[in-house]
């Protein structure tokens, strides 16, 4: 199955306090203010939240999915091909993102990814 937006955005609309809005005239999903994903202008590429030694890791394994670019360097975030990316993979790192960005009153119910 290729992974959309549409199916990214069903996913992390699942979880507590995920909202749709807008960042620089793309679709994303936020947690309160904070971004947790957002298309690209390609309608390709999904900017997703990351710590930096989780997103230098994701690079190093599979390059021909996750990449960065001079833009995004700095930044805690990935950038993700979705027609190349795991719907399991994108699932749990938007939930890693989601538990990342939610208050603890919410994750408290649920156990930490990767636990």
């Amino acid at each position: 199955m290729t992974v959309t937006y549409d199916i990214v955005r069903n996913s992390a609309l699942k979880l507590p306090s995920v909202s749709e809005g807008t960042s620089y005239g793309t679709p994303c999903l936020r947690v309160g203010k904070t971004l947790i994903a957002r298309l690209k202008e390609d309608g390709q590429t999904l900017v997703l939240k990351v710590d930096l030694m989780e997103r230098d890791i994701l690079i190093e394994m599979q390059p021909d999915i996750f990449f960065t670019t001079d833009h995004y360097r700095g930044y805690p975030l990935v950038l993700v091909s979705l027609p190349k990316v795991d719907l399991a993979q994108i699932e749990m790192l938007l939930r890693r993102a989601w538990f990342a960005a939610a208050p603890k009153r919410l994750t408290k119910p649920f156990p930490e990814p990767g636990t």
